[in-house]
């Protein structure tokens, strides 16, 4: 896994979490016991050393970016 890409869970399926790299859209399959911290859908992480690391700063600023992109559409309605 590249360090250099950012992931976000779209899904979790029992024990594998189901990732997509933010900017090339591609999903990856992970098991879920490799994270050792709390994860849920949205949840972003990139890697280092082959190990997930949370990403909670860009999890935050892409949950605000979302919000706003949503207030606009509900202004031009």
């Amino acid at each position: 896994m590249d360090s250099d890409n950012m992931y976000a869970i779209d899904r979790i399926e029992e024990d594998i979490v189901i990732a997509e790299n933010i900017e090339t859209k591609e999903q990856i399959q992970i098991k879920k016991e490799v994270f050792s911290f709390p994860i849920q859908d949205g949840t972003m992480f990139s890697f280092k050393d082959n190990i997930p690391r949370l990403e909670k700063n860009e999890e935050i600023k892409r949950k605000e970016t979302l919000r706003e992109k949503m207030e606009r559409l509900k202004r031009h309605e």
